[in-house]
């Protein structure tokens, strides 16, 4: 069904982001052994370490929601039947999530192709382009409305897919 394949799709993003932490700690690491063994202090590591972060943590809403690790509020739920709980899932992605989805990936669209067009750079001591983390809060906001539209058709159809099944 369409939901393996996002499903699928979020999996192998997640998995291979999740890389860039230890690229993430390797630049820090290089960057204190650095300055405070060397005394010679990068210019470049801590403009590096901000956007290889935001791109970790922007890339894997979708990682995060297929594997149910994101933020929610049970309290109102957690005393509901099984079935009430999933048709209030299911109008919380109607009302909430999916209106939510649309505006970040049509925003973020509209940002990175800005951004792509000025060749926007950042403005520290060493000038890194700024269009590949706009660019990818595109994708990732299109990946997280993607995967809530698997979440949204596995609570209409009832499906019970856990994340051991991709």
């Amino acid at each position: 069904m369409l939901f393996r394949i996002i499903d699928g799709l979020n999996e192998i993003v997640g998995r291979i982001v999740s890389v860039v932490a230890a690229i993430f700690a390797a630049v820090i690491i290089y960057d204190v052994f650095m300055r405070y063994v060397m005394n010679a202090p990068t210019r470049w590591a801590f403009d590096v370490t901000k956007q290889l972060y935001g791109f970790y943590f922007v890339m894997l809403g979708g990682y995060a929601l297929r594997h149910q690790a994101h933020v929610r509020v049970d309290l109102v739920t957690e005393a509901l039947n099984a079935a009430v709980r999933r048709w209030v899932e299911v109008a919380g992605y109607v009302i909430f999530f999916f209106p939510f989805a649309w505006v970040f990936l049509t925003r973020s669209y509209e940002f990175a192709m800005r951004s792509y067009t000025q060749g926007e750079i950042t403005y520290g001591s060493v000038q890194l382009p700024v269009y590949p983390l706009k660019i990818a809060m595109a994708v990732a906001s299109a990946l997280l409305l993607l995967q809530g539209i698997s979440e949204f058709l596995k609570l209409v159809l009832g499906r019970q897919e856990s994340a051991r099944d991709a």
